[in-house]
């Protein structure tokens, strides 16, 4: 595989010869936009503005609750480990997968490690550094298994992600009776589940950062990421031009796993105990806030920082609607309609780049009102 190849040779493998003659009008239009207009254009730039709408809102509503720093610092250290299982799921959706398991793989992986480190008897850093690795590679041969079906045995992401999504839960219930796990060192939840960084930041919080950022290097900056956009465009292009497919569906996939296991560690921090029931809705809310922030689920189309926004759409949300007394599940319709709109966003741009017109939210919308 070269060095050199670029979007444009997957689209060329792909419609053949003819696709660099009949965009280069395209391409050259494109090419004269500002970096500052492209920001505008991005469906993740828009779904910030309505974040920002949001908070506003809630700002207005209840200036003393909650514009406060420290409930801000709430809501971002509640969307801390869903920020880790996003980055995994941004790079699957990305392949036009999907993967339901990641909430029961976190409590499977939560529970390994849980039992590993009361076994041990410590409660020290080195108890808790097995603890650590055990969380994270039993959610990384999980992720290698689901990836294997997928690429190799030719099983549909959805079917496989579901059944994982099964067993990987009754397992954890088979191992502990169905009854939680407490014994958790207490070195972890002092430092990363409740510490601070600066005496404000939370630990959990800098640790969700620092994945999220090496996460959009990886999709942005280097071939893996190029990779994993080819696949998502087109496999059948993404082979002619050299990418081995099958081995980088089982990487992804594997990656979203070794995630899991890390938020798997950080819930055991955050909760100190396994929380087997509490994680029901963790699957449908990463997939939702990934989707939300403007990854496609057609595939080959998103980014790490829409799908951050896509999380605290939710978070925020949730946390306004209990401060300003709003009854909970108004939250469900709250999030369902954004969902919606969102893959109907994504529905236009898709249209309109198949026309080779632009993909802007807010030009169709006045196109539509001129008709």
């Amino acid at each position: 595989m070269s060095d050199d190849i670029k979007q444009t040779d997957i689209k060329k493998a792909e419609f053949g010869p003819e696709y660099g003659a009949e965009t280069t009008s395209i391409m050259a239009a494109e090419q004269k936009e500002t970096p500052l207009k492209r920001i505008f254009k991005a469906q993740s730039f828009q779904i910030f503005l309505v974040l920002i709408v949001i908070v506003i809102i809630f700002s207005i509503m209840a200036p003393d609750t909650f514009a406060q720093f420290s409930n801000l610092r709430l809501v971002v250290q509640n969307a801390s480990i869903l920020a880790v299982l996003g980055v995994g799921m941004t790079f699957i959706i990305i392949t036009s997968g999907i993967d339901l398991s990641v909430g029961s793989v976190l409590v499977f992986s939560g529970v390994v490690s849980a039992m590993v480190m009361r076994a041990m008897g410590g409660d020290d850093w080195g108890t808790a550094t097995v603890g650590i690795v055990v969380s994270i590679v039993v959610g990384l041969l999980w992720g290698t298994f689901n990836g294997f079906l997928i690429a190799k045995a030719k099983v549909p992401p959805l079917i496989v992600t579901l059944g994982s999504l099964g067993m990987a839960l009754g397992l954890a219930q088979i191992l502990t009776g169905g009854v939680d796990i407490r014994q958790v060192p207490s070195v972890l939840t002092t430092s990363i589940g409740y510490g601070n960084v600066f005496g404000a930041v939370p630990i959990i919080s800098v640790i969700a950062l620092v994945v999220v950022v090496i996460g959009a290097v990886v999709l942005h900056k280097t071939k893996f990421g190029l990779y994993t956009y080819a696949v998502g465009s087109s496999e059948e292009a993404a082979r002619r031009v050299g990418v081995k497919v099958d081995s980088h569906l089982i990487k992804v996939y594997a990656l979203s796993g070794g995630l899991a296991g890390l938020a798997g560690i950080l819930s055991l921090s955050q909760f100190s105990t396994t929380a087997i029931a509490g994680q029901s809705q963790t699957n449908l809310n990463v997939i939702a806030a990934v989707v939300i922030g403007g990854t496609s689920l057609f595939g080959g189309y998103g980014g790490i920082f829409g799908t951050v926004v896509g999380l605290f759409i939710p978070a925020v949300l949730q946390n306004g609607f209990v401060i300003t007394g709003v009854q909970p599940f108004w939250q469900q319709v709250a999030v369902g309609a954004v969902l919606i709109i969102a893959v109907y966003i994504d529905q236009v741009r898709r249209a309109a780049g198949a026309r080779g017109g632009s993909s802007s939210l807010w030009r169709h919308l006045f196109a539509s009102r001129k008709q």
